[in-house]
């Protein structure tokens, strides 16, 4: 039986398999579940990963929803018991995580013969790493490797997240920079401060969002305060951003 690893591409998962790979850990596969929806340094990092994994005779295996992400959102029929028959799952996020329920099942009945499972958690995610059993292990927990250390990890080996963005001198911008998690684009679990980021470095992907939110009736989020009143949709959103970061100027 394999020994298998989950990789995602971000941060945490990263510095683990390139860990596993420098100490010479049992390592026959990596598998990435793609959502399609991914930042595109996220398919740059998997590129350049499969590339060193050939070299080491380590598969490398691809898995994908059945359907596509944009498809299961906006136009899958769907019938609930609280809104009756309507189109797409929504915005994945919150209470409604589809997408990520799915993404662990699959990598879940994927790697469930494998000798070990190796997951990408840090040590200062203790919630999550009570839930790992047999065969999961966490390799960066174990070593006392946290989120912060793990990024660091990744850069002094020459990763990063870099983006395009004309808001910088540069010329491109680290998602680690702006964003507290890299998770896919479209995440309906990002905060206020990070969907700020994105629409102020990141136009392409907000430009995105907006397509999105048009074929969604419900918000993205539902932030709401006395100035603005509710403004979790994303071209409510771009209005209240637009005025915070350019009205003095």
């Amino acid at each position: 039986m394999p020994a298998i690893a989950s990789v995602s591409f971000g941060k945490d998962s990263l510095a683990m398999l390139l860990y596993i790979i420098e100490n010479h850990f049992p390592l026959d596969e990596v598998i990435f579940y793609d959502t399609g929806m991914e930042f595109k340094s996220i398919y740059r990092n998997r590129d350049k990963i499969i590339e060193i994994l050939k070299h080491k005779n380590i598969a490398f295996k691809e898995l994908k929803p059945q359907n596509s992400f944009l498809y299961d959102m906006i136009e899958r029929p769907v019938t609930s018991k609280t809104k009756g028959s309507h189109y797409g799952y929504g915005w994945c996020g919150g209470r409604c995580r589809w997408g990520t329920t799915w993404k662990i099942q699959s990598l879940d009945k994927y790697a469930a013969n494998a000798t070990v499972h190796y997951i990408g958690i840090a040590a200062d995610e203790p919630a999550r790493i009570k839930r790992l059993s047999s065969p999961k292990i966490a390799p960066l927990a174990n070593i006392g490797m946290t989120e912060i250390k793990a990024l660091q990890y990744c850069r002094d080996r020459g990763w990063n997240w870099h983006e395009e963005t004309t808001a910088t001198k540069t010329g491109y911008i680290d998602l680690y920079d702006i964003l507290d998690r890299v998770s896919c684009w479209c995440c309906g679990n990002k905060n206020r401060r990070e969907l700020k980021n994105i629409y102020q470095y990141l136009p392409q992907y907000w430009k995105q969002l907006e397509f999105i939110q048009d074929k969604i009736e419900r918000p993205m989020k539902n932030f709401s305060n006395q100035k603005y009143g509710e403004y979790g949709n994303v071209h409510r959103m771009a209005e209240v951003f637009h005025e915070e970061l350019y009205r003095y100027k």
